[in-house]
């Protein structure tokens, strides 16, 4: 009897030592799931609101501006550089011409449809020459069409048959490009204009994102500064904060018809030119009283604006 008496308060002591330790399991396994939940809760508030009936807005970008390239182009269009703009088709001017109306700064032309030897003439008439060619689009009609893939082609463009938006990712695309921009040097371009690199802001069919633009514009950057190039931006209004250290000018196309033209004010700011095109004459004509523009409109005017209606030298 004495032996159990004495063996008492240690089973005792056991029991009361296995409770707690009981006791503290489910004490941290609450505290485990408590933090699970919490974190749970954190992730789904920072997402944002889920509701399939909340509005939907534009594409943003939320990517971190770009830093500004080391390597600087020969030349670029200044603030209240006089332009004009030529695509539908190519310029006759003669090798020996001695001037060329309109007589502006810079012409912007087509980069397949123009020899170098107009492009040599428009040099020795003091010009610079922009080149233009679509980047994010697909175009039937073009030397190196048949360079392209299927899978490389999303939804065809509202308005324009036969062409079709392209995924800004492919290496293929990406190839066919250096190429184009490998040409503009080969002419002598002073810089180019790649279209439709704002893929993102249409129904392109490829899931096209403001990311995937900045991504390709940067590839852009780089392919046109190593030939010393400049570039620009055509339209793209949601990303140009990330992407304004990589361009040198903008061309708008009617930002007045669209009430857009105070988007592209961080050109000015940035003593950069924005070159806006204009396709019809009564826009000209109700520039001014276009919603939003005011003052920043005018501003724009005064300091890097100007106009190039749809002039066609041939016609």
């Amino acid at each position: 009897m004495s032996s159990k008496l004495s063996n008492a308060p240690i089973e005792h002591r056991s029991r009361r030592k296995r409770i707690s330790l009981i006791a503290c399991a489910v004490v941290i396994i609450i505290v485990i799931a408590l933090a699970i939940g919490l974190g749970v809760g954190l992730t789904r508030k920072g997402s944002g609101n889920n509701d399939p009936s909340s509005p939907s807005s534009a594409p943003t970008s939320t990517v971190s501006p770009l830093p500004s390239p080391t390597v600087q182009p020969t030349w670029a269009p200044t603030v209240n550089s006089t332009w004009q703009i030529v695509l539908q088709n190519p310029l006759e001017l003669s090798s020996d011409a001695t001037s060329i109306t309109p007589d502006v700064e810079v012409y912007d032309i087509d980069l397949f449809t123009n020899s170098a030897e107009v492009i040599s003439t428009l040099h020795k008439l003091g010009k610079k020459v922009i080149c233009y060619f679509s980047a994010g689009s697909y175009e039937p009609d073009r030397p190196d069409s048949g360079d392209f893939k299927d899978a490389d082609k999303g939804k065809e463009m509202d308005g324009w048959p036969g062409e079709y938006w392209l995924n800004l990712n492919s290496t293929n695309v990406r190839n066919i490009m250096t190429k184009r921009v490998e040409l503009a040097a080969q002419k002598g371009c002073d810089g180019v204009d790649p279209d439709n690199v704002d893929g993102y802001s249409n129904t392109n069919g490829l899931s096209l994102t403001p990311a995937d633009s900045i991504s390709f514009l940067s590839f852009l950057s780089n392919a046109t500064l190593a030939h010393k190039l400049s570039m620009g931006l055509k339209n793209a209004a949601a990303i140009i904060d990330d992407v304004l250290p990589l361009v040198h000018f903008s061309v708008n196309e009617q930002c007045a018809q669209y009430s857009e033209c105070s988007n592209f004010t961080a050109f000015i700011t940035h003593h950069k030119p924005l070159l806006r095109r204009q396709r019809r004459r009564r826009e000209l004509q109700h520039r001014h009283q276009a919603h939003g523009l005011g003052r920043v409109g005018r501003v724009l005017q005064l300091l890097g604006l100007h106009h190039a209606a749809e002039y066609e030298l041939n016609a």
